[in-house]
């Protein structure tokens, strides 16, 4: 059995005739850079030598033990990584591998959703191994621009394109969310703000998650990039100031839709405390104008001797129009100290 063959294979297996538990996909990468789509259900020859990309469904406890048993080239420690749960971003590497844990968005049946997943993938020259517990939108773009015939040229190259199409990704939510963030404007300029608040909190805690994801994956590569991605085998060298930069740029967006986002909230909460005072104030007019009636009305209740006008036969009229001209004084006497506008 040659070397390239114990690479790919469990310790357990015989042979190259079992097809790999656990694939979602697998595709051969030719020489000339040219993508093959691979059966997942079949024999994988991997005694070739081309660069293999195999992506794993980490929920099927098949693939974990073909990942458990396969000799990988690769650190004990990419193994343990490839198999854990970690949820926090990471890249590491050494001579010979690359490995670690990027985020990504959930992909729904059609469209990315504002959840977070987590892509674990081990690199060396020859093998790109990915896993991934819940769908996600950057490995699948990858995957899809793969069958329409695009070139890789190295590991490197293919990695390189899954955190492009994570920032790609990223860059559609973000364009959405500006949309929503103009129209939101627009009406709250127009003062048709009705369950606005409630729309505003949905995009800025978007924006949140979206920066956060960003940060931890800027952090990533600006580290890379710091520690000197050269000492790597050419294969395997990332251009990690390229993609840091991008991220930087994507990053710097979603935050200034953020900062949009709370200033749209803050002038909505003021147009909201507007709009109750001026409720409160229409509120406190009519208890003025109707407290001198209000009072008047109590005097002429009281079970009293010597009321004005017991004796009157037009008593109600004159009651009456007394009750008009206590308010109509009131009215006068606001607008007077200018509490009517």
């Amino acid at each position: 059995m040659s070397s390239e063959l114990s690479f790919a294979m469990p310790a357990d297996a015989g042979s190259a005739q079992t097809a790999i538990p656990g694939l979602v996909w697998a595709f051969r990468i030719h020489p000339d850079g040219k993508p093959e789509p691979l059966a997942i259900d079949a024999p994988i020859d991997i005694a070739h030598g081309d660069l293999l990309w195999l992506h794993f469904n980490l929920t099927d406890s098949r693939a974990l033990q073909w990942l458990a048993q396969a000799d990988l080239h690769a650190p004990e420690q990419a193994r343990t990584l490839l198999l854990s749960k970690d949820s926090y971003q990471q890249l590491h590497t050494t001579e010979d591998s690359v490995y670690g844990v990027l985020s990504d968005l959930l992909r729904d049946i059609d469209d990315a959703t504002e959840e977070t997943g987590y892509l674990r993938f081990l690199m060396t020259e020859r093998l790109l191994v990915s896993g991934r517990h819940h769908a996600l939108c950057a490995v699948d773009a990858t995957r899809r621009s793969l069958e329409g015939g695009r070139r890789i040229d190295s590991a490197a190259a293919l990695l390189e394109t899954i955190v492009e199409n994570v920032a790609g990704t990223m860059d559609g939510v973000s364009d959405r969310i500006a949309v929503a963030l103009d129209e939101i404007e627009e009406q709250i300029l127009s003062g048709n703000s009705k369950d606005m608040l409630q729309r505003l909190g949905r995009l800025r805690r978007t924006c949140v998650r979206l920066h956060r994801q960003l940060s931890g994956l800027r952090v990533v590569f600006h580290r890379l990039e710091q520690k000197g991605a050269n000492e790597l085998k050419p294969m395997l060298q990332l251009r990690a100031g390229k993609l840091a930069q991008r991220l930087d740029s994507l990053d710097h967006r979603i935050v200034e839709m953020r900062e949009r986002s709370r200033l749209l909230q803050e002038e909505l909460h003021l147009q909201i405390e507007e709009q109750g005072n001026e409720s409160l104030r229409v509120l406190s007019v009519l208890t003025s104008l109707l407290l001198p009636p209000t009072l008047i009305t109590g005097i002429f209740g009281m079970n009293t001797k010597g009321l004005p006008f017991t004796d009157n036969d037009n008593a109600f009229m004159w009651a009456a129009l007394l009750l008009v001209l206590s308010s109509a004084a009131a009215y006068f006497v606001m607008k007077r100290l200018g509490l009517i506008r």
